[in-house]
């Protein structure tokens, strides 16, 4: 069964939240602080966390951070800051999703399984090697020189779509569409960021090697010289 952290500091919100997922089969913890949320994050290793933005002794974009820092797991955020400039902030620092207070119960359940719909998924035992990286499909893990790379699990899987379609471009709408799945509501915006974060994230992969390349007004491509 699906685990998923529940971290609210108002105990009613977090008692609906939980009785909404526990009815539709996930187990839940819950956490009213982040102390307690990082502990119970360590401990427990959910698959998915509710995250509210406003805590008492730090803010979920802190916690976000820390999590990203040893974790892939998906993020969801919830607060009442749902604003433009707020949503970017939490899909930027790799957020999966981003709900807005007052929330319906039913569409938190229903955002929880879309987000846990679009975790990679093992699909053949298969690998690729770009010269210093490797992405193994299987065990849906991306090294590069040996050492492991952290991506969040939207990120890694618009990576092993990308690669598994080298020298291909793809616009926005085929990689939400492929990706992120048919009932992703969000921005296409979100390519972009996580575009940006894969970059980052392979900073050190030689040029030579290939690149991830942005053609304007057309989409995005994984570019290698020769292939997969």
């Amino acid at each position: 069964m699906r685990k998923v952290l529940v971290v609210e500091d108002e105990a009613g919100i977090s008692v609906v939240l939980k009785a909404y997922l526990a009815k539709a089969g996930y187990v839940v913890e819950q956490a009213f602080d982040g102390e307690r949320a990082m502990a119970l994050f360590d401990e427990w290793k959910p698959d998915l966390v509710l995250l509210d933005v406003m805590l008492p002794d730090m803010d979920g974009w802190s916690i976000l951070q820390r999590i990203r820092e040893r974790s892939s797991c998906a993020v969801i955020m919830l607060t009442a800051l749902d604003d433009i400039q707020n949503r970017l902030v939490g899909l930027d620092g790799g957020a999966d999703d981003y709900m807005g207070k007052p929330f319906v119960g039913e569409e938190v359940v229903s955002r929880v399984q879309a987000v846990l719909r679009r975790l990679p998924q093992v699909q053949t035992e298969d690998a690729a090697i770009f010269g210093s990286l490797k992405i193994d499909y299987s065990a849906c893990e991306v090294t590069l020189n040996g050492q492991p790379v952290r991506l969040t699990p939207r990120d890694l899987s618009l990576l092993m779509f990308l690669t598994r379609h080298p020298n291909r471009t793809f616009d926005r709408e085929h990689l939400i569409s492929s990706v992120w799945g048919m009932d992703y509501e969000g921005s296409d915006r979100a390519v972009d960021l996580a575009v940006k974060r894969i970059r980052q994230s392979l900073a050190e992969w030689p040029n030579e090697e290939g690149d991830l390349i942005t053609y304007r007004r057309m989409g995005y491509q994984f570019h290698v010289s020769n292939g997969s």
